[in-house]
């Protein structure tokens, strides 16, 4: 259940425009976003007072209020228009709050920031577990730069909307309510551009292909997100830009497979090697590795090279390279070598 206005405000319902003004003036500063990111609650009060100082602060709206509640604004159309707006729709209150009134009529022009963007990219697994750097082509709208977003062709500018006089609203009537609604020639905008620039047509923005240096950091794995803060789009009348994120898809390797920063590999070896030992060459990531094989190793054992895997991105270390050694077996054989077989299994009593 909405609380009363004037409880919100925390006024008298005799209270004068200035009281409320005042009042709701330090509610707004005390609740702003900015002075408490990521509270919720002081979000909601803001939204709140907001709601309130529109009401109370319209002669007719609060005069429907005062005698019909809550239910007489709602039967009257009136609708609050959201926390997200609270700037734009208020333009004029937080102006004269902090000294910036102006006797033109007011933009409703609020700074709107821009769309983030996606760009999938594919990579080798050693450009992945390596690190790599590529310039990708990356297609988006960004300010034109024929009217320097402005909308209008060069040497004219938007003019004021002449229906609603720049206010971005307009005054209906209904019976004995009268209701402000988005003026439908400026779209709420409050100005209109009479001579569109040729090139965005009227938009402010055009499509753009821009070239991006991409660097890929040691270690990103198949599904890994890269953030680039600042080249998504342009953002409207002041905003800031979007992200690009790119989204990394890793190609398999033909002979390492990447188990968390650990790489696994398989190495075939003799019946020979692995009764006798051996030493044996192994591929790493970053060159070959000598590998010291003892007598009798079975097939499947699993030896380990301690930091021969992969880089974490974030700067925490590097895995292991593991290594599973399949002992073959021949699958022919000359008349010396089953003979040296049969000596040596009646030697070994089989």
């Amino acid at each position: 259940m909405k609380r009363c206005y004037y409880e919100v405000l925390d006024v008298e319902r005799t209270a004068s425009g200035e009281i409320i003004k005042r009042s709701y003036r330090k509610l707004a500063m005390q609740y702003h976003p900015d002075r408490n990111p990521g509270d919720k609650k002081a979000e909601e009060n803001f939204k709140e007072a907001a709601e309130a100082y529109e009401v109370l602060s319209d002669r007719e709206k609060r005069e429907i209020y005062d005698r019909y509640g809550h239910e007489g604004l709602n039967g009257a159309g009136f609708k609050f228009s959201g926390f997200e707006d609270v700037f734009s729709n208020f333009g004029n209150i937080f102006e004269d709050f902090f000294g910036f009134g102006s006797s033109r009529p007011k933009s409703r022009r609020a700074p709107r920031d821009g769309a983030d963007l996606r760009y999938d990219i594919h990579l080798s697994f050693m450009d992945a577990v390596l690190g790599s750097s590529s310039d990708i082509e990356v297609e988006k709208f960004e300010k034109c730069q024929n009217c320097e977003g402005t909308g209008a062709t060069p040497g004219s500018a938007p003019e004021t909307c002449q229906r609603c006089h720049g206010s971005g609203q307009v005054i209906q009537s209904s019976g004995l309510f009268r209701v402000s609604s988005t003026c439908p020639q400026c779209r709420g905008q409050g100005t209109v551009i009479a001579d569109p620039c040729n090139v965005c047509g009227g938009v402010g923005r055009a499509k753009t292909t821009k070239t991006v240096h991409l660097k890929i950091p040691p270690g990103v794995d198949n599904g890994s997100r890269l953030r680039l803060r600042g080249e998504g789009e342009d953002g409207d009348f002041g905003g800031t830009k979007g992200d690009l994120y790119v989204f990394v898809h890793v190609e398999p390797h033909e002979f390492f497979e990447r188990r968390g920063y650990d790489v696994h590999c398989q190495i075939p070896l003799s019946f020979v090697q692995a009764a006798l030992g051996a030493t044996i060459s192994v591929a790493t990531l970053n060159g070959s590795e000598k590998l010291k094989i003892p007598r009798g190793t079975q097939s499947g054992e699993i030896f380990r090279l301690k930091g021969k895997g992969v880089s974490n991105p974030k700067g925490f270390g590097r895995g292991d390279q593991t290594i599973e050694l399949v002992v073959t077996i021949p699958t022919s054989l000359t008349k010396k070598q089953e003979e040296l077989l049969k000596e040596f299994a009646k030697l070994n009593g089989k």
